[in-house]
């Protein structure tokens, strides 16, 4: 029961964030991509199946927040979710060289899924490239900066032993 409540928390606290502070950066053309960042960490604690569930739920209300079909954001969260949750047992989730790398190539995926249906034509690709790299590098900086933050604050690893594998019992 308590791993439900975390994870409704968990969505709502990402929308919020997505709607609120982060859409002031987004109107300056820098995209710090909560969502690919939220599913991301929350794969890495507790592997493939909460992973796409979590990017499942995310990015379904995701969709009914934005002006576009639904299953957009859904469709790629779930499978960056179950990709990056079953990475989890084979790579060191408390690298902060991991955790960049997971989050560049996350955001990169989940940008240019949505981008490219707002794609005009060849002449936009440029533009889609540019936009792309720069919310993925600006994703992967701060979200690797927090989970540091995060792992001074709370005094261990956040992601458990390499022993114990994501999902299971700790």
């Amino acid at each position: 029961m308590r791993a439900v409540g975390a994870f409704l928390v968990g969505v709502v606290v990402v929308l919020l964030l997505r709607s609120t502070a982060l859409s002031a950066f987004a109107a300056r053309g820098v995209v710090l991509d909560a969502l690919a960042f939220a599913v991301v960490a929350w794969s890495l604690r507790h592997g493939p199946a909460w992973g796409c569930t979590f990017g499942f739920a995310l990015g379904v209300c995701a969709d009914l927040d934005a002006a576009h079909w639904l299953g957009r954001h859904a469709l790629v969260l779930t499978l960056v979710g179950y990709a990056v949750g079953r990475l989890a047992g084979t790579v060191v989730r408390e690298s902060a060289g991991t955790q960049f790398a997971l989050i560049l190539g996350a955001t990169a995926i989940h940008q240019a899924w949505s981008s490219l249906f707002e794609l005009q034509g060849w002449s936009a690709t440029p533009q889609l490239l540019a936009r792309v790299g720069i919310a993925a590098l600006a994703t992967a900086v701060t979200g690797a900066a927090i989970l540091m933050i995060a792992r001074r604050v709370v005094g261990g690893p956040l992601f458990g032993n390499v022993s114990v594998q994501p999902g299971q019992a700790r």
